[in-house]
């Protein structure tokens, strides 16, 4: 080929043709997120998402005023609203803490409600045969609950740890076993035998949660709170919780390390799933007083949620099963006084997720907008 010499051509170089355009955006993974920047985008997730209901709320026929009423002078201006919060809050941080177990070593239960099925059947059963003296008739159905529980998330996580099905499909499948089961149970043999309602006969006064002494408030609470003290201290605190952070960052790397995977995950789900039962417990003993066919609904979602809002941090879900406490009972109130479906309440955690989710992507990404590129 010809050079510029030898053709004649003399003088510098032509400089490149540049094409037009108004720019791009350029995408940069963050390093280092510092604590302060993380906090600050998930709040302004969290508020878009709270300003998105707004707007749904109100497009519903539910004025500004009437949602600020709702969800903060009703809530806030008695002891009673404050207990009820309080009452919803308990039964749903312990499902938080059920999921923030499992989701630390990516063990994802999505079968938190079959599980609190079984916690309730073993429960409900040591109720109904009179297992045990009257004195500890209560901590045996707190523990029947949790193995109830433990023993309805084995099969996932055996069929995950050894033949590598997605523990998704098999948890999520299994809650249709449970429902079915606890429909041929209230329906045939557990029949209340006084009203013949498709619910399990009352529980005993020494066989219902105890009140704390402040409104209706009972010993689920406490219980609640200890757990997760209990299980920040696990998961923060001791080795297994380091091990379970190493496998959380970095899979591959733990294996090639040592770290025994296979007995830390299955460890977690059994634990998830032991909690998940207390929280049929809870909701049985502290709430309805005995076994009904829907005391579970929406605690799945409800559990990922607040694992989720957590960051899988067990006291920062104290904080956030509270603020969905405040969902709930608004919704609630919602439900009654303005003819909101119980579908809207639902609708109102999905766009709190999704902002959530999305905030959760600009916490580890960095975007700039680039001018003029060539």
């Amino acid at each position: 080929m010809a050079s510029r010499a030898d053709t004649g051509v003399s003088g510098p170089p032509p400089a490149p043709r540049q094409r037009g355009g108004f720019g791009r955006f350029n995408l940069e993974i963050r390093q280092h997120v510092s604590l302060l920047r993380q906090t600050v985008v998930l709040l302004a997730g969290l508020v878009i998402g709270l300003a998105a209901t707004a707007i749904v709320l109100i497009a519903a026929g539910v004025g500004l005023g009437a949602i600020y009423d709702e969800f903060v002078v009703s809530i806030f201006s008695s002891s009673m609203s404050v207990s009820a919060v309080l009452v919803q809050a308990a039964p749903l941080l312990v499902v938080g803490l059920s999921a923030v177990v499992a989701f630390r070593v990516r063990f994802w239960n999505i079968g938190i409600e079959g599980q609190m099925i079984f916690g309730s059947i073993f429960a409900t059963f040591i109720a109904i045969h009179d297992v045990g003296p009257e004195s500890v008739r209560l901590p045996l159905m707190f523990v029947a609950a949790a193995i109830g529980g433990m023993l309805w998330i084995v099969v996932p996580a055996l069929l995950k740890l050894r033949l590598g099905i997605n523990e998704i499909i098999s948890t999520l499948l299994l809650n249709y076993v449970a429902f079915n089961f606890l429909l041929y149970l209230l329906y045939g043999p557990w029949k209340d035998p006084k009203s013949a309602f498709p619910h399990s006969e009352q529980y005993e006064a020494f066989e219902r949660l105890p009140l704390v002494g402040w409104e209706n408030i009972t010993w689920a609470l406490p219980i609640a709170l200890i757990l997760a003290v209990a299980i920040w201290w696990l998961l923060n605190v001791s080795r297994f919780g380091f091990y379970a952070r190493f496998v959380d960052a970095n899979p591959k790397m733990a294996a090639a390390v040592g770290v025994p995977i296979v007995m830390l995950t299955l460890s977690s789900a059994l634990l998830s799933g032991a909690i998940s039962g207390v929280g049929g417990f809870v909701v049985s003993a502290g709430i309805e007083g005995r076994m009904t066919q829907s005391f579970f609904l929406g605690y799945t979602f409800s559990g990922i949620l607040i694992a989720f809002l957590a960051r899988s941090n067990a006291l920062i879900a104290i904080l956030v099963a509270v603020f969905v406490g405040v969902l709930f009972v608004a919704g609630q109130s919602l439900q009654v006084f303005y003819q909101i479906p119980g579908s809207m309440v639902q609708l109102i955690q999905a766009i709190i997720v999704i902002s959530v989710a999305a905030s959760e992507f600009f916490v580890r990404h960095r975007v700039h907008w680039v001018r003029g590129a060539g």
